[in-house]
């Protein structure tokens, strides 16, 4: 004749407070694993890999962004938390295993030695199963990122998108000119720092691309009587060379002559036919690069120029992670 065995509250709790797993999970664990501790998590462990077989297929497109830096804001660290509901992301306890994570997450270089390393006596991967047994949805990392610089700070909105910026110096009041930037690229997304950045094919393709667009609409706008779509020549910088540019100012000028504007007032009018000029044609920058995008703090300024008031001191890199 089998007996039940029997559980006290305390040890249900120290089983909870090790997994994480609710009080009946815990209890019923206990239980099949005769009162002992460690096969008792080997049981939550087994009933998590379970789990994770049925729903390795979901999407884990919901969960937690999180950003974390060392003590001597050298380096930091940005990870997604990944799961399949926004109500499980949102969760305080969820929440809670997503800074746990990030804490591991900033001493580690890649993800794959993120996933290796110890959590409480388990892999963070393993940790990830049995968590998805004791939530019932499937968890994954679904974003990795790290920085080092002279110095890092970082933003995150809403546990949605975190995001990590480095600075060449550690000037006064470093820590708002990061953050500012920070926010700067988790609210516009830039995927690179400069239009410097760019590969010469990727910028061709992307301006044959975008003028295919603008003269399609501009059919659809002429057809309605309304006002055309500038057509740009170029959208980078990084096509503007200085012959280009000479030759922009000839226009300009042959423009301001036609017009009747006395030649003795060109150089009051010129730099700022240039500067449309410049901005007409380097939409990509604007959107792709962090320095050239106008800075959502003050929309007078570039980001670039915002950093500038900081004195000596750049933009070295930036990271971006997002739930979704």
């Amino acid at each position: 004749m089998s007996t039940t065995v029997k559980v006290t509250a305390a040890e249900v709790n120290k089983l909870r407070q090790a997994t994480g797993a609710g009080m009946m999970d815990c209890k019923k664990a206990l239980v099949e694993a005769g009162g002992d501790f460690d096969k008792a998590i080997e049981v939550l462990r087994k009933k998590g890999q379970k789990v994770a077989e049925k729903r390795a297929d979901r999407d884990s497109s919901e969960g937690a962004a999180v950003a974390k830096i060392n003590d001597s804001q050298t380096e930091g660290v940005a990870i997604v938390l990944g799961c399949e509901t926004d109500f499980v992301g949102k969760n305080e306890n969820f929440l809670a295993l997503a800074n746990q994570l990030a804490d591991i997450a900033l001493n580690c270089n890649t993800k794959e030695e993120f996933l290796a390393a110890d959590f409480g006596g388990m892999s963070v991967a393993d940790k990830l199963v049995e968590q998805t047994g004791v939530i019932g949805e499937k968890l994954d990392i679904t974003s990795f990122e790290k920085l080092s610089a002279t110095y890092v700070g970082a933003y995150v909105h809403i546990n949605k998108i975190a995001a990590l910026v480095g600075l060449t110096a550690k000037v006064d009041n470093a820590d708002v000119l990061a953050k500012d930037v920070a926010m700067q690229v988790a609210s516009m997304g830039a995927t690179t720092l400069s239009y410097k950045d760019f590969d010469p094919a990727f910028v061709a393709s992307e301006t044959e691309a975008r003028i295919a667009v603008i003269e399609k609409d501009n059919i659809e706008l002429g057809r309605l009587g309304k006002t055309l779509k500038n057509v740009p020549k170029y959208i980078s910088m990084a096509q503007l060379t200085p012959e280009v540019l000479a030759q922009a100012e000839e226009e300009a000028k042959a423009e301001l002559k036609a017009e009747g504007k006395p030649e003795q007032i060109w150089d009051r009018i010129l730099p700022g036919k240039m500067e449309r000029f410049i901005s007409d044609n380097t939409t990509l920058d604007q959107e792709k690069c962090l320095l050239d995008q106008t800075f959502i703090k003050d929309e007078k300024k570039s980001v670039a120029a915002y950093v500038a008031t900081y004195g000596d001191v750049e933009i070295s890199g930036f990271k971006r992670a997002s739930v979704g």
